[in-house]
């Protein structure tokens, strides 16, 4: 279940109460969409919201009052294992892990490098002015390519477009020097009002301290996981892994990454997004294959579709930017 998916289903839980009386507010206090988020310091589980505070008010009902009304509701909902409240009203939820896993790594296997593309921004127009500017070009490119990946209709146009603002790159010649990834990471990865980071060594480094290294690295790795897998005669199926939560949940976060970034028009939080899951994946790969005279098991082939899912959700994100996932490096 994604935070979406999380997001859809507490508006029906919450329309649901209303329908049947259990709560009682006018119509136009139920929300079209419901905000969800990881739980705030002192809450627990996956994630939380804030809907039971919204509606009190409304309810004339004391919020942890709401709160235990809609979390008797949740609590019976599939792929939810647990629902906790916390602080003066918020919900918080734990989700179940299988269902979690299968749902997240079939979810990105049947999207491809299109996993995490949505409708949310359909029906919005823009149009932005063509630039001369390298930094500028880079990103209001990426931008069209966000946009256009949550459902808007945006291009680039020579005349009465709207400029984005961008801190130029220092380096004009910047992609002459280390090469035309290397240079739109360097560009994308800052945001828009800060200077990039054009330090021509760390760019081209092979070494973890280089992100634009790392992200492509981790990709590379998953291709090989899955190409020692098939040597050794087994493939990825999808299951839970425990010691997976933290790339799992980065994975399940994805579409509303890319959400977030299309709205703000700020590919660097995609930029950032990718570094985060290559950082787990590189952590998490070393128990993706059998050792020694090990047996191939469930296990392993849960741990290869995983790190298979996080290899795909790299290799979207850096298409995004425009920017190459080498199977070898």
């Amino acid at each position: 279940m994604t935070p979406a998916e999380l997001s859809r289903t507490v508006v029906r839980v919450v329309r649901s109460a209303v329908d049947e009386g259990a709560l009682v507010v006018a119509g136009d206090a139920v929300p079209d969409a419901v905000k969800v988020e990881r739980p705030r310091p002192g809450g627990g589980g996956d994630y939380a919201s804030g809907v039971a505070l919204k509606l009190a008010a409304a309810a004339g009902l004391p919020p942890r009052r709401v709160a235990e009304l809609l979390r008797q509701r949740m609590a019976d909902q599939p792929g939810i294992a647990l629902v906790d409240i916390s602080g003066p009203g918020f919900l918080n939820f734990t989700l179940d892990r299988g269902v979690q896993f299968d749902d997240v790594v079939r979810r990105v296997a049947h999207c491809g490098s299109s996993y995490g593309y949505g409708d949310a921004l359909r029906g919005q127009s823009h149009a932005f002015a063509d630039t001369s500017e390298s930094r500028a070009r880079v990103v209001t490119d990426v931008v069209v390519r966000l946009l256009r990946a949550q459902g808007a209709d945006a291009r680039v146009v020579r005349h009465g477009g709207q400029p984005l603002p961008v801190v130029a790159c220092e380096q004009p010649r910047l992609a002459e020097l280390v090469g035309r990834d290397a240079a739109r990471w360097a560009m994308l990865r800052a945001a828009r009002p800060d200077r990039p980071r054009t330090d021509v060594a760390e760019l081209l480094a092979q070494r973890e301290s280089s992100s634009f290294f790392r992200v492509r690295y981790a990709y590379s790795r998953s291709r090989a996981l899955a190409r020692n897998a098939r040597q050794l005669g087994f493939r990825a199926e999808a299951g839970a892994v425990p010691e997976g939560d933290a790339l799992l949940g980065l994975l399940g976060d994805h579409p509303g990454v890319l959400e977030s970034a299309a709205r703000h028009r700020a590919p660097d939080r995609l930029a950032r997004q990718l570094e985060a899951v290559a950082d787990e994946l590189l952590c998490f790969q070393h128990g993706v294959l059998p050792l020694g005279d090990e047996k191939p098991s469930a296990a392993h082939r849960s741990r290869l579709a995983l790190a298979e899912a996080a290899g795909t959700v790299l290799a979207g994100g850096l298409s995004l930017l425009g920017v190459d996932a080498p199977e070898f490096l």
